[in-house]
């Protein structure tokens, strides 16, 4: 992740600029090919945290990317069921931990067949989102991809070790 990229998240998460979510999706979809079709499902925040932030950052990025791909986003499909440490507090060995069990998700009933993407703002070892496509599995999604805007690098390649 760049030092841009990296002030760009710190604004969208931590400074209420939940309008940069658009701003983040208009990089996105300049920066990646075609879409895959499915459903757009953000990875949600625990109540707490949404409740003092006001606002899911992925929930802003997933708007952003349904307008531009012209897919639907639901919100209601995927939901936190625990309360866990912030992953940028977690060390890299604990972050599977930290985050198993997190999620649950509704059946796919009334959508069977429709392929998911999930949507974040940064992917750092993929605790988070394999903890969440896990939790859509066992609910019976089947066909289920990921997007972030940023992706972390390990401190060994961003310091050229």
């Amino acid at each position: 992740m760049t030092d841009e990229s990296r002030a760009m998240i710190h604004h969208l998460k931590y400074e209420g600029l939940w309008r940069l979510g658009d701003d983040l999706s208009q990089v996105m979809t300049r920066c990646m090919g075609a879409p895959p079709p499915g459903v757009l499902i953000p990875i949600p925040l625990a109540d707490r945290r949404l409740g003092a932030r006001g606002y899911n950052q992925a929930y802003a990025l997933a708007e952003g990317l349904g307008a531009r791909w012209h897919r639907t986003v639901r919100g209601n499909v995927l939901r936190r069921v625990s309360e866990t440490r912030s992953q940028t507090t977690v060390s890299a060995s604990e972050r599977a931990a930290n985050v198993a069990g997190a999620f649950h998700s509704l059946s796919p009933r009334d959508a069977s067949g429709v392929p998911v993407i999930l949507v974040d703002d940064v992917f750092t070892t993929g605790a988070t989102l394999a903890s969440a496509a896990g939790a859509l599995e066992r609910a019976g999604w089947t066909e289920i991809h990921a997007v972030t805007f940023a992706r972390a690098m390990p401190y060994e390649v961003s310091v050229g070790q």
